[in-house]
């Protein structure tokens, strides 16, 4: 099996250090080091455990037969563009049961008409840790809320909606959540 453990962690900028941390029991950078070389055998269990500690579904560390990878031809930062030191390549968004899609019909906020909006589905219990992100939440006769999630107290959860002078919102007990989590916009 082929892993892009190292391509996903170093696009997010963690070291192994880092990463190890993340994980929930904690691991050490050797370990880390060696799942990502393959000097070690990479399990499910791993794979799941990584994916958790980067915040990407499991399949985003996989590399499957005949799936299309796009290289890389610079790296944009402050001082502007420069081409990379070493061959790097970027996988296309992955589409898995967790995700859930938002097209944007009409440009509002940071979003663009066109533009399309990932969402990692989540219980209430993960709601404290999508504080300060984007989420989109379900209310009832199949309405949606979409905003910041701005603050919790107890079930409820205080949105902050998209566009200019908007009034924050309060919802009470959604059953679950979506957090933005990979915006794709056509140029």
């Amino acid at each position: 099996m082929i892993t892009r453990i190292r391509a996903v962690r170093k696009a997010k900028g963690l070291t192994l250090e880092q990463v190890g941390a993340l994980c929930d029991p904690p691991t050490t950078a050797q370990t880390i080091g060696r799942l990502e070389t393959g000097t070690r055998t990479v399990s499910v269990k791993w794979l799941n455990r990584i994916a958790r500690a980067l915040d990407v579904s499991t399949a985003e560390l996989v590399a499957l037969p005949g799936q299309s990878v796009g290289p890389v031809a610079a790296l944009l930062g402050p001082e502007g563009a420069r081409a990379p030191t070493r061959a790097m390549t970027l996988p296309p968004p992955l589409a898995t049961e967790e995700l859930l899609g938002i097209h944007v019909s009409a440009s509002i906020g940071d979003y663009r008409n066109g533009d399309a909006i990932w969402c990692r589905r989540i219980a209430p219990d993960a709601f404290a840790g999508a504080l300060n992100r984007d989420i989109l939440l379900p209310r009832p006769a199949g309405r949606f809320l979409f905003g910041r999630l701005i603050g919790r107290e107890g079930g409820r959860l205080h949105i902050l909606p998209l566009g200019v002078n908007a009034r924050q919102l309060v919802l009470t007990d959604p059953p679950w959540g979506a957090v933005a989590v990979q915006l794709v916009r056509q140029l």
